[in-house]
């Protein structure tokens, strides 16, 4: 069921390859990368444009830690971010060349632990899903393309993960005290490409809503998706960009969706009908999203 809402950027900015829009749980404001453009963003209440922290490598995501500032996982390894003095230090290298690789989307589980995947710049399945431990990362779902769409079903005890170019949304088991994986299996499954068809795009960042659903956004078709635990999509929400990458919940009472989106690479006619790719979108939807955990590292 598609429905219609009334959506809006955030401001003026515009993102290269906008991801990882994280509602900071006591900051109450947004954050999010520009990959490509190098950057990590903030959005604080009432400001006209972000505030901007330049970077040295692409960060695929950020996490909140809860002695402060960020984590920001970047081709080149896993960095803290000081907010406040814009101080930057290395906290592990990367599990894997960077040459050919680098960090994607990532979030925290309910016990605090940070995890994120990885990406091929060539598009093939040698990148995996990691788990952070403090010291290092640990492969858990290896052999994916595009590892991405991260998300914990309410009560920890199922996640969610998805290879973008595989068209592929996966779900498992999820043991909170161990950090263990079992019984994967195929979530949701899409058409890819094929020609003389409508394509409805691929499953691209995601999150999770209170009541266990899984909200997906689809770069290419220009819409997210929720998705109950079923497997069923249950509601079709279509935006005014091709691309979205990435939602997330916030405002006070967590019924703001935020949608990362790009611009990068597109063609030209379409920028043209779209002035809104690349932005963040913001519009208001009936159920409440989920409070992103704080991680220790």
């Amino acid at each position: 069921m598609a429905l219609e809402h009334d959506i809006q950027a955030l401001g003026a900015h515009r993102c290269l390859l906008g991801e990882s829009p994280l509602w900071h749980p006591t900051e109450q404001c947004l954050y999010a990368v520009d990959i490509p453009g190098r950057q990590v963003l903030r959005w604080r209440d009432g400001a006209g444009a972000p505030d901007v922290w330049p970077q040295d490598a692409e960060p695929g995501c950020i996490a909140a830690r809860a002695s402060g500032g960020l984590l920001v996982a970047r081709r080149d390894g896993l960095w803290t971010l000081d907010t406040t003095t814009g101080e930057q230090a290395l906290v592990s290298a990367p599990p894997y060349d960077a040459t050919r690789l680098r960090f994607n989307d990532g979030k925290v589980d309910p016990a605090g632990r940070l995890w994120v995947g990885s990406i091929s710049d060539a598009r093939e399945p040698e990148a995996a899903l990691y788990r952070f431990d403090g010291r290092e990362f640990a492969a858990q779902v290896p052999g994916l393309t595009t590892s991405n769409g991260l998300a914990w079903s309410p009560d920890g005890r199922r996640v969610h993960w998805s290879d973008t170019k595989a068209h592929r949304v996966y779900a498992a088991d999820f043991d909170v005290a161990t950090g263990a994986l079992s019984a994967p299996r195929v979530f949701a499954e899409f058409k890819p490409r094929t020609p003389g068809e409508a394509y409805g795009g691929r499953p691209d960042g995601a999150t999770m809503d209170a009541e266990g659903c899984y909200w997906a956004a689809m770069f290419e078709g220009g819409c997210v998706l929720r998705i109950a635990p079923t497997g069923e999509v249950v509601q079709r929400i279509d935006l005014p960009v091709t691309c979205p990458t990435m939602p997330t919940f916030g405002g006070a009472d967590l019924r703001t969706l935020f949608i990362t989106t790009a611009r990068e690479k597109r063609p030209a006619d379409e920028l043209a009908r779209e002035p809104l790719a690349g932005a963040v979108l913001q519009l208001r939807v009936d159920v409440p999203g989920l409070l992103a955990t704080l991680t220790q590292a």
